[in-house]
């Protein structure tokens, strides 16, 4: 057979990702953060853009003003945990910090190195101390830990490797109390000690705090010679002390969430789920401002304006479509999980994109770009989107599904009302779970316990012990 070049004409369809469906696929999975800093962006680029900012949150269209209503009312109940597996404490539950204005705490609040350098000024009076003070002070990290070898700082300084010891001693007196150390174990000994508590029993508990860690407590009671009743005292001054003094001075602010769906219940016992205005921004074309210059302008400006027209026509209306989007996504969501809003985390339904994509009549990638870092401000608290789609666990007695964020919040209320008498095993937990419908492997309630950070029920029986003075 002969080789040669030929045409040959083909005919053949294949889906091509323009540049602007490209950019509207990034609106719809943008953050109303990074949504506004992309339109400031644009409205520098284009003189025919406008950003309107309003109180309402009303968009173009009057018909789809971002409200609808949903069925059934919410009775707001959730419970907090306190830590359980670590020594990690809060510093606003220590110090009450929740009954002051966030604001006023956050413009007033020093960097760690300013609060540690006043108390270098007064403490030390001669300038070579405190040179190798301010040298100790740059070596702390952001928990107040010391984090540089001593003798190689002295090296470096040259000094004697004791003076800088003394240095740091001196320091380790410091505001707030435990900064200084170099590590957990020297960070809570500072502490006991400007407390007075640290006797020759608490030296042995912080020496085996790999013990305390397995609440081995039958262990620990006889290398520090004491009692049920005292080495629970001993454990509730521990639990007393900061493990991070440091972190009061942190400078990192987490940003406010800034919900971009708002969900409130009607007097009919409805629900209105609408857009947030402070999620919503609105972008006008400046037609008029085009029609007066659109005549007086050169040939090469007119194609420069018609671009910019195309470019601001077609981003205002792809930002009507995202919050189309959103709010049509959102009002499934609340339709699926109507039970969740008003009984609590118990009624949560499970529920998959593929579910929701369905019933609105989009891809489950699109419900995904729409669910991805968007918030939902209900009278139980503000959620991601994606809190809502949980994994289904099969029902024992045939009937529908259970969430699988509701099989945790169970276990975690029956582990709650545990006494020390009567600790769970998790075949406990499994055959009570079944009695209440709920078909589990132990496997998983193995792995939904440990995702909560709960102990087994060896350590917590332990735990329990020491907390009530029990033998």
């Amino acid at each position: 057979m002969a080789l040669s070049p030929k045409l040959d004409f083909r005919q053949s369809q294949s889906l091509v990702m323009t540049p602007q469906l490209m950019q509207s696929i990034k609106l719809l999975q943008m953050t109303h953060i990074e949504l506004n800093q992309f339109l400031e962006q644009e409205i520098e680029k284009n003189p025919l853009l406008d950003l309107i900012e309003t109180a309402d949150g009303d968009f173009s269209d009057p018909d789809s003003a971002g409200k609808t209503e949903e069925t059934e009312s919410a009775d707001p109940s959730f419970d907090e945990d306190w830590f359980r597996t670590d020594m990690t404490t809060q510093w606003a539950s220590q110090t009450g910090a929740g009954d002051y204005d966030i604001e006023q705490m956050t413009a007033s609040r020093r960097s760690l190195s300013e609060h540690v350098s006043e108390q270098i000024a007064l403490a030390f009076p001669t300038p070579a101390d405190r040179f190798i003070a301010t040298a100790l002070a740059d070596a702390l990290d952001e928990s107040g830990y010391l984090r540089t070898d001593i003798y190689a700082l002295a090296q470096n300084l040259g000094m004697e490797s004791a003076h800088v010891e003394h240095i740091l001693e001196k320091m380790q007196g410091f505001d707030p109390a435990g900064i200084f150390a170099r590590d957990l174990r020297e960070c809570l000994v500072i502490q006991l000690r400007l407390k007075d508590r640290y006797d020759p029993a608490m030296a042995v508990l912080i020496d085996h705090l790999d013990l305390l860690a397995r609440r081995d407590f039958a262990v620990l009671k006889k290398l520090c010679g004491v009692d049920q009743s005292d080495l629970a005292d001993m454990l509730r001054e521990i639990r007393t002390l900061d493990p991070k003094p440091g972190a009061l001075f942190e400078v990192d602010i987490a940003d406010t969430i800034i919900p971009d769906v708002l969900v409130t219940p009607t007097h009919e016992g409805n629900w209105t789920i609408e857009l947030a205005p402070a999620a919503l921004p609105r972008l006008i074309v400046n037609n008029q401002y085009y029609a007066q210059v659109i005549r007086s302008v050169k040939a090469e400006e007119k194609s420069f304006l018609s671009d910019c027209m195309q470019t601001a026509n077609w981003l205002v209306r792809s930002l009507d479509q995202r919050a189309r989007t959103i709010l049509k996504v959102s009002q499934e969501i609340v339709r699926q999980q109507d039970g969740f809003l008003r009984h609590g985390v118990f009624h949560l339904k499970p529920l998959n994109l593929r579910a929701v994509a369905d019933a609105v009549g989009m891809h489950e990638s699109t419900i995904s770009r729409v669910t991805a870092n968007k918030f939902m401000a209900t009278p139980r608290g503000v959620f991601e989107l994606r809190y809502f789609f949980t994994a289904s666990i099969a029902s024992s007695e045939g009937g529908g599904a259970h969430s699988s964020e509701s099989v945790r919040h169970r276990i975690r209320q029956m582990i709650d009302a545990e006494s020390s008498h009567a600790v769970l095993s998790d075949d406990a937990i499994v055959d009570a779970l079944k009695q209440d419908g709920v078909d589990i492997a132990r496997r998983t309630v193995a792995k939904y316990r440990e995702s909560m950070n709960i102990a087994s029920s060896v350590q917590r029986r332990r735990e329990k012990k020491a907390e009530v003075g029990r033998p």
